[in-house]
């Protein structure tokens, strides 16, 4: 049976920014590169057949008339983006597949509107793959051993007295799951265990089947893209500016690390905060970043309480306790839980993702708040940005 089920079966954000896009830069030529950041217990290159076999399903694959019915009672979603989607389907010729010196790798190149999308599909293929050359029946039964554990610690700390702010956290688990079958038994699992908690999941295809809110804002590569579009020095503000065009209140969480928090809090002024309903940590540490969010808003003027933080970094089910006990309290949270659900097996997860890496010929670059995380080819590059924003972590 092929992995990928349909072209719902993507994260949310995709569909936003991918909207963004296509009404504010559609004449956008990107290039993607998969990056695998551990070391696999076989080579990734011994998949590459069977990663060309199931990218030749997801060619042939259109939106049905049920999905865009659906995607278009999203309120944000417009009449003409969801008339694009009515006619899209991935093209073969803007994506390579190749074993080189025992790595896999996969490019994306070409218009953005037309590649941006390959992302979530690729990993979690690729992901999946992996995972069935190890015995499915040990996996699974460690996996639901640690699903129920986890669904005991969440059941204990719901009887604990709430602070002034609700626990509440979402699956982001689809891009490095093991099994698609395995997400959907996750979350449906928790759905039925923990209702209260479970707020939404990443993933629109198990969102619409299982009666789900689909989560999901912005991501790097959306602020990224603006790097080779405006003057280096405006490009977060911009950005910025043309999501809150775009969606009018609506998605009001913003990305904060693309160039990393102090550089992004420079330009998060008192219009901005006022405009965007939170901030989203995905790199650095989650306490330090939460402080200085809500010591900015104060700084502004703004209760912090009318404001949400949503955390999304590698998190697990004590993590996102501990922060929440630290700052439940003070402002409104969310939590975005992924390979910590998804495929928590006893087996380590592939640690992979495709990231942006230029735009119309240009070098873009993520400066992350973690050692390690920062993509760019261009180390020139990386300087500029670094001393236009003063970044050295």
């Amino acid at each position: 049976m092929p992995i990928v089920k349909s072209l719902l079966e993507n994260d949310l954000y995709k569909f936003p920014m991918w909207q963004t896009m296509l009404h504010k830069r559609p004449e956008t030529l990107a290039e993607y590169e998969f990056v695998c950041r551990n070391t696999p217990a076989y080579p990734l290159a011994d998949l590459v057949k069977d990663v060309r076999a199931e990218l030749a399903h997801l060619y042939s694959l259109r939106f049905t008339d049920d999905e865009l019915n659906y995607l278009a009672g999203l309120p944000f979603l417009k009449a003409d983006f969801i008339g694009f989607l009515a006619g899209f389907c991935f093209q073969a010729n803007y994506l390579q597949v190749s074993a080189e010196s025992g790595q896999l790798r996969i490019r994306a190149v070409g218009p953005q509107i037309q590649i941006m999308n390959f992302e979530i599909f690729c990993l979690y293929i690729v992901s999946e793959l992996y995972f069935r050359r190890f015995d499915p029946a040990v996996l699974l039964a460690e996996g639901r051993r640690r699903l129920h554990e986890k669904i005991a610690v969440l059941k204990t700390f719901a009887a604990e007295p709430a602070l002034r702010h609700p626990f509440e956290f979402f699956d982001f688990g689809l891009r490095r799951r093991a099994w698609g079958a395995w997400q959907e038994e996750v979350v449906t699992t928790l759905q039925q265990t923990v209702p209260t908690l479970l707020k939404g999941t990443s993933n629109v295809y198990l969102a619409k089947q299982l009666g789900l809110t689909p989560i999901g804002t912005m991501a790097h590569e959306y602020v990224q893209s603006y790097q080779a579009h405006v003057r280096l020095r405006d490009f977060q503000r911009v950005a910025l500016e043309d999501w809150a065009q775009e969606f009018r209140g609506d998605l009001g969480i913003a990305l904060t690390d693309t160039i990393g928090m102090e550089a992004f809090l420079r330009d998060f002024d008192l219009y901005f905060a006022k405009l965007f309903d939170g901030l989203r940590h995905d790199s650095g540490d989650p306490f330090a970043w939460g402080e200085k969010a809500i010591r900015h808003y104060q700084q502004l003027n703004i209760d912090p309480n009318s404001k949400r933080l949503v955390f999304s970094d590698s998190l697990d089910i004590s993590k996102a306790i501990a922060l929440y006990r630290q700052f439940g309290g003070r402002i409104q949270l969310g939590f975005g839980i992924g390979t910590h659900l998804t495929n928590d097996l006893g087996v380590q997860p592939l640690n992979i993702v495709m990231k942006l890496m230029r735009c119309n010929g240009e070098p873009v670059a993520k400066l992350s708040d973690s050692p390690g995380k920062t993509l760019c080819q261009d180390a020139a590059f990386i300087a500029y940005l670094r001393h236009v924003f003063n970044h050295f972590v």
